[in-house]
């Protein structure tokens, strides 16, 4: 190429200016080949006399380049400029160079990045980290790995900026191995305190599912910032202990000098959610007012989805009026409220509500919608939103939409219409669907269906245990006690258990679990002798145990001892002693509540005149003077 000395893409008599940089980056891009630039040279003409044109310096000043790099706003500017660079001798300078190795990182060019990279005679921290940066962003993680190898055998020291981000690509692809070789790196260049790097490592460990590691890591930290303390509380709130989360947040604020920003607290309602700890909802909420955050629509959604799932969809509803920007998110959220508070036509009433207000529903819109009208029963609304979606919204029905279908039709008795929905459906059929059939075919004892949903869901997940304890249950309540004792022992063969059940009871501000028959709480002797004289009031006013739902092949002593020491019975017990009279008790119950047990509750509501609100694993019981809100539709 020829080099450029005095006479440049712009007129004499004018100095550099920024807000020509782009018009220089502009018409750079203009130029074809070197030939153009010759002729320009040689005929002392302007190229684009549109451009305020001045001498270009004997010695060019890297800062304008830098500026010219900044401004471009595409590839076709940034490769002219790099071409000029080169003309102009500085293609060596570290500084330049990096700003343009992330130009090209930024417009996804990969390869030219690559090309640059590759030819660097001396690359600083900084390169090295916009590659591995660029590629994972790109999600192109192979070559991030590669990268990274490739820096620690150059014998540079990794700094606070590269480490977390090959931390993070470990963290996306869950490789826990690289992921320790990294922590190790860290400890060898003597990075273990910072805190920048722990957080990333913390957070990499728990989306590993070693929350064990990561919360060993976060404890060695002496200064620990906002961010990761952040980061270890949804770590707990992801891997199912949002107990933990809850812990955490007040030793948080316990610690001096922490102040929660919004989204430690959208992290926060995220975990009380998915605890469903009202009380600790009510204080979060209390928090969120006294510092003022707004409700945005990040945090005005994460808060209707907690009261939701804390068993107050009246609060939920309050928030979601409140609310001055609503996206389609928000929406969803609220419908998908009333639609676990089994109050579908409400859900129904909002759905053209989204519509006066400019909001089109998305794919999610309409899970929400039939998951809201399979929980309450209306099977026609269902049929039709099935319909609309696809006619009027043109959302293609997914497998999510097929499971609310077979699972609306299931809970009608329509088992042979859900059966060829599922044969005549065009996309993949995942564990979702088959368990919903399979739950249908559970409370119409339906054997022959049962067992081919079972065999196609242990074609998926052979080593699933609920799919066998399901079939099992159904051989046990048509009374085959082979089938049975066949699929136990199959269970047995395969080293298979049963996910065990657990309720939790909010009392006294805390949140406490129970497992069934356990006596491992410290007021075990008191809830037991609540519950025997429990038993025998409910007893004389007509409560008969049903002892068909335990599905042993037991004498019926047995069977009551079985029945009375359910998790739900010892949290009802310990709630009636530890709360006022007259309070909502609180429940939550990670798998499906037995109807024994809803059958308890409805009479301890009339004896006891308590209201229980009970979320297990499909939706909310709210239980009231004998009468429950799903209408033993559940």
């Amino acid at each position: 190429m020829h080099k450029l000395k005095n006479q440049t893409l712009l007129t004499a008599n004018q100095s550099f200016k920024p807000q020509n940089i782009c018009s220089l980056a502009s018409a750079l891009s203009n130029l074809d080949d070197d030939q153009s630039i010759h002729q320009s040279n040689r005929q002392k003409t302007p190229i684009l006399t549109t451009q305020i044109q001045v001498h270009q310096p004997s010695h060019p000043d890297p800062k304008f380049y830098i500026s010219a790099l900044i401004n471009c706003k595409n590839l076709q500017q940034i490769k002219p400029l790099h071409a000029h660079l080169s003309i102009n001798g500085l293609i060596n300078d570290p500084f330049l160079i990096n700003k343009l190795l992330y130009m090209y990182v930024r417009y996804n060019a990969l390869d030219d990045a690559r090309i640059l990279f590759d030819k660097m005679p001396e690359r600083n921290p900084v390169s090295w980290s916009v590659m591995i940066g660029g590629f994972a962003k790109a999600g192109s993680y192979i070559n991030c790995f590669d990268i990274f190898k490739e820096y620690l055998r150059s014998g540079q020291r990794p700094d606070a900026y590269t480490l977390p981000a090959i931390t993070r690509v470990c963290r996306n692809t869950q490789d826990l191995k690289m992921g320790r070789v990294v922590h190790h790196v860290v400890y060898k260049f003597g990075l273990h305190m910072n805190a920048f790097i722990c957080a990333a490592l913390v957070d990499m460990y728990a989306k590993c599912g070693v929350i064990d590691d990561a919360r060993k890591l976060f404890d060695t930290m002496k200064d620990k910032d906002l961010t990761t303390w952040t980061v270890m509380i949804g770590a707990y709130a992801a891997c199912g202990n949002a107990a933990e989360s809850l812990v955490l947040f007040d030793q948080m604020q316990e610690h001096g000098g922490i102040v929660p920003d919004k989204i430690s607290m959208v992290t926060v309602v995220n975990a009380c959610a998915k605890l469903g700890a009202m009380n600790k909802a009510k204080m979060i909420h209390d928090l969120i007012q006294k510092q003022h955050h707004s409700l945005d629509v990040i945090l005005g959604t994460a808060m209707i989805d907690m009261y939701a799932k804390c068993g107050s969809i009246d609060s939920a509803r309050e928030i979601f009026d409140k609310m001055r920007d609503k996206n389609v998110i928000t929406w969803s959220t609220m419908i998908a409220g009333y639609g676990y508070h089994g109050q579908g036509q409400k859900a129904l009433e909002l759905f053209p509500l989204m519509s006066k207000n400019r909001i089109k529903p998305n794919n999610v819109t309409f899970v929400s919608l039939l998951y809201a009208c399979s929980h309450s029963g209306l099977v026609e609304d269902g049929l039709n939103i099935f319909s609309l979606m696809q006619e009027q919204y043109f959302v293609k029905p997914d497998v999510k939409h097929y499971t609310c279908m077979v699972d609306l039709l299931g809970r009608a008795g329509k088992l042979d219409q859900a059966f060829d929905m599922i044969e005549n459906m065009k996309v993949e059929k995942d564990v979702g669907l088959w368990s919903a059939l399979l739950s249908a075919c559970r409370i119409y004892n339906h054997v022959e269906m049962a067992q081919k949903a079972a065999e196609s869901l242990l074609e998926i997940q052979p080593h699933n245990p609920s799919h066998y304890v399901m079939l099992s249950n159904i051989y046990a309540k048509a009374g085959k006690w082979e089938n049975m004792a066949k699929i136990r022992a199959q269970m047995t063969n395969q080293n298979l258990k049963k996910t065990p059940g657990f309720t939790w009871v909010e009392a006294q501000n805390k949140v406490h679990k129970f497992s069934s028959g356990d006596h491992l709480h410290c007021e075990s002797n008191k809830i037991y002798e609540k519950l025997t004289s429990l038993v025998r009031k409910l007893e004389d006013c007509g409560y008969v145990p049903d002892t068909e739902v335990v599905l042993h092949d037991v004498n019926e002593e047995l069977k009551l001892g079985n029945l009375y020491a359910h998790s739900e019975k010892l949290a009802i017990a310990y709630g009636l002693i530890s709360t006022p009279e007259g309070t909502v008790i609180r429940m939550t119950k990670n798998l499906r509540v037995c109807g024994d047990c809803h059958t308890f509750m409805k009479f301890v509501s009339v004896v006891e005149r308590r209201e229980i609100v009970v979320r297990d694993a499909k939706r909310f019981h709210h239980v009231r003077e004998g009468v429950c809100s799903c209408g033993d539709y559940w």
